[in-house]
This record gives C-alpha cells, sequence and structure tokens, in this order.
C-alpha cells in the first residue's frame, strides 16, 4: 500500500485510535501555509475565499486536469497574509490549512488508485504526551469535529474536481499572467505571477443552452461569477505587498 501525501504535508502515517496526537494551538497554522502563494480551495468555499483571495485554476499536467486555488503571495514562498506568525486577523483561513495536521490520503494498491480515502496525520504529532481522541474506542466530541471537518472537505473536494473538469471539457480556460509596477513610494519594482487559468468570458457567452443549463444545475455558474469577481483582489494583493515595502 503506498500513500501519497498532499501539498504541504511531509510525512504521513494512518490514523489510529490508539494515538495520541499533539494538536494545533488557537490561531497555529501550518509551517508549509507561512511560505504558501497558494492553497486549494474547496466548492462552497468560494464565497468567503472570494472576499479576500484571487481564486484562480492550476493544472500541475499540461492541462489534463486543474485544480482551484486561493492566491496569497505574489512572489514564490510569500504569503502576504501571514503577519508576525499569525493569520491576518479577520481574514478568512482556507479549510486546506485548518484541516492540518490531519488529511484524507490517496491509497495505491499494486499502483491502481483506490477510490476510498485513508484518514492520516502528520507523523510528527503523534505524541504519547499529546491527547487521547478516542477513549474506550469511543470518538470524542473533539475527533467528530475534525472528522466531520475531513469527510465533508473531502467531498467538497470532489465537487471541486468536477466543476474543473466541466469547465475545462467546455474549453472555458485559459492561461493569463498576473502583471504589475510598484510605485516607487511603495518599494518599486516589477512583479508577475504565471502558471494561472481564469473563465474566458467571451467563451462562456458562446456555450450553447445545454451547456449553460448543466452550469445552472450544478451550482457553478455561481462559481464562475465569484471566480471572476475575485479577480479584483489582485489589486488587494499588491496593497499588501506595497505595505511590506519590499520588491517582488
Amino acid at each position: 500500500m503506498q500513500i501519497s501525501p498532499p501539498f504541504g504535508y511531509r510525512e504521513i502515517v494512518p490514523f489510529l485510535k490508539t494515538h495520541k496526537v499533539r494538536l494545533p494551538g488557537s490561531g497555529e497554522i501550518p509551517e508549509f501555509a507561512h511560505r504558501s502563494n497558494a492553497l486549494p480551495v474547496s466548492h462552497t468555499e468560494f464565497q468567503l475565499v472570494a472576499r479576500e483571495y484571487p481564486i484562480v485554476f492550476t493544472t500541475g499536467d499540461g492541462g489534463k486536469t486543474f485544480a482551484t486555488v486561493a492566491v496569497t503571495g505574489i512572489a514564490d514562498g510569500e504569503n502576504l497574509f501571514m503577519q508576525d506568525g499569525a493569520w491576518a486577523s479577520g481574514v478568512y483561513i482556507p479549510a486546506y490549512a485548518r484541516r492540518y495536521p490531519f488529511c484524507m490520503a490517496v491509497v495505491r494498491r499494486d499502483g491502481a488508485e483506490q477510490a476510498d480515502r485513508l484518514i492520516c496525520i502528520e507523523k510528527t504529532f503523534i505524541d504519547e504526551g499529546g491527547e487521547a481522541l478516542f477513549a474506550a474506542g469511543k470518538a470524542s466530541k473533539k475527533w467528530s469535529d475534525i472528522e466531520n471537518l475531513l469527510s465533508e472537505y473531502e467531498a467538497d473536494l470532489q465537487r471541486s474536481r468536477e466543476m474543473c473538469s466541466i469547465l475545462a471539457d467546455y474549453g472555458l480556460l485559459e492561461p493569463f499572467t498576473m502583471q504589475a509596477t510598484l510605485a516607487e513610494k511603495k518599494g518599486g519594482g516589477s512583479m508577475h505571477i504565471t502558471g494561472m487559468y481564469r473563465v474566458n468570458e467571451k467563451n462562456l457567452e458562446n456555450l450553447n443552452a445545454a451547456q449553460l443549463k448543466n452550469l445552472l444545475r450544478k451550482g457553478l455558474m455561481a462559481r464562475v461569477y465569484l471566480h471572476l469577481l475575485s479577480l479584483e483582489n489582485f489589486r488587494r494583493l499588491l496593497d499588501r505587498k506595497a505595505e511590506r515595502g519590499t520588491p517582488a
């Protein structure tokens, strides 16, 4: 059996009822999120995410599949929402970071990906001095909340994958680059982000009736418009960058 860790995780192992766990403290953000300029977002997060972050599409296999992410920084290794080791006050934190150190991992047997996901944990968070989430085989309230978050988030990610597949199949996704130059009084410097995709509005207008109906029926049209509106948040990212007074 092979277990593939998700982005940002180091070494994960299946979570067992007998494990004692060092749970993250209030406001503790996983280390990988401190230096990530994009974090995955799921289907039902769009409305909350679109208030603060640009939502874009990315691909790691040359356009065969796509994923939705919230852009959190301009430069590599930069998260502009981290301030003094904490996430910016009052700003929504994507569930991808909030579920840490747990995850639902992809499992492969004999090279074939299994349909079911396995609840895993970052190995370094297993700690004999930590908290037991089961007592006499019975789940604690805290574990029930964690398990609900994991299962709901995984189901929501699947809806996001379906959305990306449909948008790509309809020829709606196009690559784009964000380019900008900061004023000298704000630190100066030119910057750009590549590797992003967005919905082509002209292609959206040219969809046939059946395609439009399918987008509406699946609740995807609302996500498309939230994505398009969220692109204005690149201005807010640049403002955050300028406030730090450092060129890209």
